[in-house]
């Protein structure tokens, strides 16, 4: 029987395991949903599945031009070999229509194109409700520096413009999303990486024509489905896996 693998790290969507090479992790993806700070849970049958495809899809996407990131290689249906990282404690929001947060707090009607990408951050911390933060804050606490804030700004857009153009071509409005940074070391010389996922958990995806929702505002708002939305998505990109049962979320009291 195998040894039973160290667990690192388990999120609200995610559990990190210890990885078979020194540097790396496992990535396992739960069908776990989560609103508001967690005070809505659900279980919703193959979300796992497809935000492990459609992850592995982005990152490979941003490798194939130069965007370096975490992920290595998807090892099956639930799971992936990621390089091991020192997560910056941002969650770094690109906008490019008003939707969310940033529609509540500027009175803008949702959908209201931006006059450009807006990025934002805020403090990674799920007691506080993950509070956003100005780079003033950023700097003087000691998250990240000047110079890490200029690369992480540069990374998010070249994100940005690369998931804007794929989701384009196939009839999708990228409004908004939000990656997490890590720190790598190669020796004496420190790169930032794009880590987490790229996933409709981590992005707002409007259809182009008729703007019906395709990320996690489904299961937010209740508009639906949100295993449909998602194999959606993932039909349209032409990453579909072949187990995806549609089955309705179960909720968690």
């Amino acid at each position: 029987m195998a040894p039973r693998r160290k667990k690192i790290y388990e999120g609200k969507a995610k559990t990190l395991y210890e990885g078979p090479e020194p540097g790396t992790l496992v990535q396992y993806f739960k069908d776990d949903a989560t609103a508001f700070n967690a005070q809505k849970k659900a279980v919703i049958e193959g979300k796992g599945v497809l935000n492990n495809r459609l992850s592995e899809y982005f990152m490979t996407g941003l490798t194939n031009i130069g965007v370096p990131n975490h992920f290595i290689k998807r090892l099956n249906m639930r799971e992936q070999l990621i390089r091991q990282v020192e997560i910056v404690p941002l969650e770094v929001i690109v906008r490019n229509f008003a939707a969310g947060s940033i529609a509540k707090r500027l009175g803008l009607e949702e959908g209201t194109p931006l006059p450009r990408p807006i990025v934002e951050y805020s403090y990674k911390n799920d007691d506080l409700g993950d509070p956003l933060v100005p780079e003033e804050y950023i700097i003087a606490f000691g998250w990240a520096n000047q110079q890490d804030l200029d690369d992480i700004v540069a990374l998010a857009l070249r994100v940005n413009d690369f998931l804007t153009g794929v989701f384009y071509a196939v009839g999708i409005k990228l409004i908004d999303f939000k990656i997490e940074v890590g720190r790598v070391w190669e020796g004496d010389f420190m790169r930032l990486l794009v880590a987490d996922e790229i996933s409709p958990d981590s992005c707002r995806l409007w259809d182009i024509k008729t703007g019906e929702k395709l990320d996690k505002d489904v299961f937010r708002r209740d508009l639906g489905n949100l295993t449909d939305a998602y194999t959606e998505v993932a039909r349209r990109l032409g990453v579909l896996p072949t187990n995806t049962a549609q089955i309705k979320p179960t909720l968690i009291n």
